[in-house]
């Protein structure tokens, strides 16, 4: 692996940038990726799914759809759309982390609870940032739905994606890059900042592009991690070190039985709260769980995981913001 540990760019990079990039990232890796043997074990033991008596929890997924909070461009509004969508209101701009709004991506099963937010009660999107390439994290059919000036904050490698269909404000980023979007109050941040994955959407293009999380920061404050999918590893640390007074951590908690298989690539419940430590985070909202049933947990056990954990680590109550689908919270005074 190659290892980067490099600080931001002292200067955002210019949006819309043209670049090349290597034919394959498969240097970042972090742990290899499953082999013909790892598959045919998961075969094997038929752990693709929670099992039927653990179905009853569907019925229990919190769900809890309202309106937008009205915010000025002073504070940051979070609202949980499901999976790893978000809508944020930052420094007066509107993002959008990973959308999918697709009741159906490739390959897996229907979302089991619907979208916390319609896409007609969407304000203006100034911006999507998407994590990596993979179908329930990059969806075209809602990328379509948004006017092709949008801006697209990419990982590197998925601009020529973008730009052949059609999408006119395209930037792809390396890790610790950074770029800037003008917003009422001044320029809004927005740095490219590794993770513990990898990118596949066709049969030949595996780790072709990048793949990363971001930090999103308004001018003064406030800050926001959003880590789109990761393992867990030794780059939370370094984001904490590179990006002082993260105010939400936004991270992953789901997907993640069996362990032998998805370690590498997916934090179970407690990996996230210790993550939530590492980036020196005051805030934690869990994500990517209770939307697709993307492996064989119960479909409540990782909201009751990171809930014990949370407590376990003596973290305030207050600050673990386990929102149900469609909840917002918002953020004053930073």
């Amino acid at each position: 692996m190659t290892e980067q540990t490099e600080r931001p760019l002292a200067e955002p990079r210019p949006l819309g940038e043209i670049r090349s990039w290597p034919r394959s990232f498969a240097d970042r890796l972090t742990a290899p990726l499953p082999g013909v043997r790892a598959l045919a074990r998961l075969a094997r033991e038929g752990r693709l799914r929670p099992s039927a008596a653990s179905l009853h929890e569907l019925a229990l997924l919190p769900l809890e759809p309202g309106p937008l909070p009205a915010v000025d461009a002073g504070s940051l509004a979070l609202t949980w759309a499901g999976h790893a969508s978000w809508v944020l209101r930052i420094g007066g701009l509107t993002v959008l982390t990973d959308p999918v709004w697709s009741r159906r991506i490739l390959g897996t099963p229907p979302r089991v609870t619907p979208v916390g937010v319609r896409w007609e009660d969407l304000p203006h999107v100034d911006a999507v940032v998407i994590s990596h390439n993979h179908y329930d994290h990059l969806d075209l059919p809602t990328l379509r739905r948004l006017p092709r000036d949008t801006h697209l904050l990419l990982p590197a490698g998925l601009a020529r994606w973008a730009r052949r269909r059609r999408f006119a404000h395209v930037t792809e980023l390396d890790w610790w890059e950074a770029v800037e979007l003008p917003g009422p109050r001044g320029p809004v941040r927005f740095d490219f900042v590794p993770a513990h994955h990898w990118s596949k959407r066709t049969l030949t293009d595996t780790c072709r592009s990048l793949w990363g999380g971001w930090v999103i920061t308004a001018p003064g404050g406030p800050r926001v991690y959003f880590a789109g999918d990761t393992g867990y590893g030794f780059w939370f640390e370094r984001i904490g070190e590179a990006y002082a007074d993260i105010d939400v951590a936004l991270l992953p908690i789901g997907a993640y039985d069996p362990r032998w298989m998805l370690g590498p690539v997916h934090t179970d419940p407690e990996e996230a709260v210790r993550a939530c430590t590492d980036l020196g985070a005051r805030v934690m909202a869990p994500m990517h769980w209770s939307t697709f049933l993307l492996s064989a947990e119960p479909p409540l056990e990782p909201l009751r995981r990171v809930r014990a954990a949370w407590e376990a680590a003596g973290r305030p109550r207050k600050d673990l913001w386990d929102l149900p689908v469609g909840a917002s919270r918002v953020l004053t005074g930073v």
